[in-house]
């Protein structure tokens, strides 16, 4: 799942360093008349693979149930599509897109903060889990604020924008899955019910030993199979 994340963002941080996926939008607040600036959409998409993983990620590690995890999927979604609506927003109303976007994100906080930690505490990895959880909800709540200064509000350059939300990419990009796997060296995957992989040793059970010996003697006894 992480590796899926970050080749998404690698090749939205090569489409914006071959200065390509941006457009020029018109500034609603900017005293300058007819004045625009250079809004990168490449990291809007970045962010709609990198936000829900976390959620995702988050919830599984958590054990909540998958009804939670989907809602903060489509929460993490909602909050990014609504700052991209804002930035594409030519007038004020781009503060109300901008007040949506950051209500889902409260919603996200609270869930993986509070109803989450709950359910990964009984599993013996709360202390993990709060320092994912933070760590993830620390750096979330600056997107906000560097979305405000940058595409939102216009207070800084695009180069002061786009080093801003470089910095925050880094970190809860490679930073968090570095995090994660850290950590998740001590985990008991099988208690935790993420062990995925072990649909793949069914023939080492019991049942699967039996099942290959029938169909091994079902492929000797008919000679018309090669």
């Amino acid at each position: 799942m992480f590796t899926v994340t970050l080749l998404v963002g690698a090749t939205a941080y090569y489409a914006q360093a071959s200065d390509l996926g941006w457009s020029a939008v018109a500034q609603a607040d900017n005293q300058l008349a007819g004045a625009t600036r250079q809004i990168f959409y490449a990291k809007y998409i970045n962010w709609t693979m990198t936000f829900p993983s976390l959620a995702l990620a988050l919830g599984l590690v958590a054990g909540v149930s998958w009804t939670t995890i989907f809602c903060n999927i489509f929460v993490a979604c909602f909050w990014v599509l609504s700052y991209l609506a804002a930035a594409y927003t030519t007038t004020d109303y781009k503060w109300g897109f901008f007040a949506l976007g950051t209500f889902a994100w409260i919603i996200l906080a609270m869930s993986t903060l509070n109803e989450s930690y709950e359910a990964a505490a009984p599993l013996g990895i709360g202390r993990d889990y709060i320092i994912l959880s933070g760590a993830v909800n620390i750096l979330w709540l600056l997107y906000p604020v560097a979305f405000g200064l940058s595409d939102g509000g216009n207070r800084i350059g695009v180069t002061g924008g786009s080093i801003f939300f470089g910095v925050l990419d880094v970190l809860i990009g490679p930073g968090m899955a570095f995090a994660f796997l850290f950590l998740a060296r001590k985990w008991d995957y099988g208690k935790l019910k993420i062990d995925f992989s072990e649909s793949r040793h069914y023939r080492g059970t019991r049942e699967g030993a039996q099942l290959g010996k029938e169909t091994t003697h079902r492929v000797d006894a008919d000679p018309s199979v090669v």
